[in-house]
């Protein structure tokens, strides 16, 4: 486990990584890799369970574990054979789909700095992360193109920018010479990460998946020209086609 937390301080989840970690340790800490077998797999399950764990908390234990176990065995080559780790059925669905109503409805009941932050995910999938730390220099709205850096899983991607995204941009364009979205305030910053702004559009999670600045100037002219027509089919003046995750 040592060796494995070393290869995942990177991680911005990596603080649930190490509580995981320490959460299995009583289990496993006394065995031998060979010693973890389907049974100390499923008496690990049955012991989460019974702590009153959701299927989805467990399922993060088993996952890591699942994790570990296959860079011991493919990596390191520590082991040959491990345990085949089923995750558990009976999660909760987690997809919440707004609806254009309620959408208007939180931007307007949003305070005033934080409306087109909202208004720019909702229209992009983008996080909250991503658009506080958008820059003017990866924003090209001829293309209607943006470039990002501060990804949930540090690979840059490229977003295409629909007709709201971009009237979004053009009226924030005055308001600071090098970030498309300036926070004055550290309590904006607080208020916008405890709200996270993770409203995903279905098709955004398909808008980009380049993996560099190069990549995306040699291709985004073809590559956003596909990508905008999913990105055209949530903007505001098309609401018989917009949802909202």
């Amino acid at each position: 486990m040592a060796r494995y937390l070393a290869g995942k301080q990177h991680l911005r989840s990596f603080a649930d990584v190490r509580r995981i970690c320490r959460r299995v340790d009583p289990y496993l800490g006394e065995l031998q890799l060979r010693e973890i077998t389907g049974d100390v797999i499923w008496r690990i399950t049955q012991d989460e369970l019974k702590r009153g764990n959701q299927p989805v908390t467990v399922n993060r234990h088993l996952a890591i574990l699942r994790n570990l176990l296959r860079i011991a065995r493919d990596e390191w080559q520590w082991i040959e054979v491990i345990p085949k780790i089923r995750l558990l059925s009976g999660e909760n669905g987690r997809d919440r789909w707004l609806t254009p109503e309620e959408a208007d409805r939180l931007i307007a009941a949003a305070t005033s700095h934080l409306q087109a932050l909202i208004r720019f995910a909702l229209t992009t999938g983008c996080r909250a992360r991503e658009i506080t730390g958008l820059e003017w220099y990866r924003v090209d709205l001829k293309r209607r193109t943006a470039w990002l850096d501060q990804t949930k899983n540090g690979t840059p991607r490229g977003v295409s920018l629909n007709n709201d995204a971009v009237e979004v941009l053009e009226a924030e364009r005055d308001r600071h010479p090098v970030f498309c979205f300036y926070l004055s305030r550290r309590a904006d910053c607080l208020e916008v990460d405890q709200q996270r702004l993770a409203y995903r559009v279905r098709e955004g999670r398909d808008l980009g998946g380049w993996k560099s600045r190069v990549m995306v100037d040699r291709y985004a002219k073809f590559a956003t020209e596909h990508l905008a027509v999913a990105a055209a089919r949530i903007e505001r003046g098309r609401r018989n086609a917009m949802s909202f995750p």
